[in-house]
């Protein structure tokens, strides 16, 4: 409680908190004259003049949402991220907060207000959300010294919800197989998106951004030189960054490879026949006015019809990314290079989105329980059967497992990913895949 100054963007600001009264203003770019209108200010303080408080307007929290969404978010943050905003404050914020004085919303207020939206029926995600719309707001005004402190911190605890989360999906591999034969013979013009999906795990908003100038088809199948530049998605009628706000490359297989120099090929031969040289500015799959297809439009009319005529269960488009991200991982590739091709921001993202998605990968050591009970072992011991230097085979098996799936000394505690625990990993991966070939 007082007169305090900081600098913020270049310049000075004086901030007054008395008693739950608050001022900020702005007094340019020297210290020396903001520590004078300090001074001054404090011994107005001290001789009981607060005409200078009055003059403080009453802000709501939407007053000051609004502000701080054209004068940061919409300058500093990516479209997306604003929308997102814009979204949950209008649909959960204002309702509850909107006409609040901003420095009127409390901590018991925030949790009232996350324990409605659960009597609500929202899912738990949502909640989450939906406070973190509020808490970011209230940190601007913390920092802007509007508030001593931010009530909507640390809400992890109260945030919670009866409704059921929804589970990542991945298909097996022989149903990615009969979805993709089922569209290719439902929609061919869209066969080569799903099998971009399922063989490079782009989201659905990358793989519409895609231009022919963003691949790289190598020499020939055998040259590793394939790749795709993901460096763009389509949002919400417009073109932005990736998620990660940065360009990654993703390889190619050799089936994807062939798929999309043929469908390059025929664009090709079209823009040829009208006269023009390149395709590289070119959409993979355009819909209306030079735009990609519609989101609405892929899904209801091709990706879920397909899925009904190969006989699966209902899937999200984002399922076949899940399903490239557990494919990958169970086909033995190292986590940081699924990391890479996915474009996470850290390996254990991937680790807990990713690895628990392979089915059956410990179902052989559950199906090691069906075998008969050893028999009761009598007084007598029996006599050890003679060693032909080979050994029995349960003992070749268990010594297997036993070199294979065991931590190294020094490794039997969890930790990050470093290299010994990756190590361990491929150890467990071995040790997994030949239980299930004796089995």
């Amino acid at each position: 409680m007082g007169v305090t100054i900081r600098k913020r963007g270049g310049k000075w600001y004086v901030f007054v908190n008395y008693h739950g009264r608050r001022k900020a203003k702005c007094v340019g770019t020297s210290r020396e004259l903001a520590e004078q209108v300090r001074r001054q200010l404090e011994a107005k303080l001290a001789l009981g003049d607060l005409g200078f408080l009055s003059e403080v307007p009453v802000v709501t929290l939407r007053q000051y949402s609004e502000t701080w969404l054209k004068q940061y978010a919409e300058l500093e943050l990516k479209q997306s991220t604003v929308d997102f905003y814009q979204d949950y404050q209008r649909r959960y914020v204002f309702p509850r907060f909107g006409e609040m004085k901003l420095t009127a919303i409390s901590r018991d207020d925030v949790k009232s207000f996350a324990a409605d939206l659960n009597v609500r029926g929202l899912s738990r995600n949502t909640i989450r959300l939906a406070v973190a719309a509020l808490r970011v707001v209230l940190s601007a005004a913390v920092e802007d010294g509007i508030l001593t402190a931010n009530p909507a911190t640390k809400m992890g605890r109260f945030v919670q919800s009866h409704k059921t989360e929804h589970q990542a999906q991945a298909m097996e591999p022989q149903e990615a197989e009969r979805f993709l034969l089922a569209a290719k013979e439902y929609c061919p013009a869209y066969y080569p998106l799903f099998l971009i999906a399922l063989r490079a795990g782009l989201r659905q908003g990358e793989i519409l951004a895609l231009e022919w100038g963003d691949f790289q088809f190598g020499q020939g199948d055998s040259d590793s030189n394939r790749y795709i530049l993901v460096a763009r998605r389509w949002y919400r009628g417009r073109s932005s960054t990736p998620k990660s706000n940065k360009a990654r490359r993703v390889d190619m297989s050799r089936e994807l490879r062939r798929v999309l120099m043929d469908l390059r090929d025929g664009r090709m031969l079209e823009a040829f026949q009208s006269g023009r040289q390149s395709i590289s500015d070119d959409l993979l799959f355009p819909g209306e006015k030079a735009n990609p297809i519609s989101v609405r439009s892929l899904v209801e009319n091709y990706f879920m019809p397909s899925l009904e005529r190969a006989g699966l269960r209902r899937f999200r488009f984002h399922d076949m990314r899940h399903t490239f991200g557990s494919l990958l991982i169970q086909a033995g590739a190292p986590l940081p290079y699924v990391r890479d091709q996915m474009g996470h921001s850290s390996i254990q993202i991937t680790a807990d989105k990713y690895v628990h998605l392979i089915s059956g990968r410990n179902v052989g050591f559950v199906d090691q329980l069906d075998a008969p009970a050893s028999p009761q072992q009598s007084a007598t011991q029996a006599q050890p059967e003679a060693d032909n230097g080979q050994g029995s085979e349960k003992e070749n098996h268990l010594q297997a497992v036993e070199g294979k799936a065991w931590c190294e000394r020094g490794d039997s505690n969890p930790h990050g990913f470093t290299r010994q625990i990756l190590s361990l990993c491929e150890k467990l991966q071995t040790a997994e895949s030949d239980t299930v070939k004796e089995i």
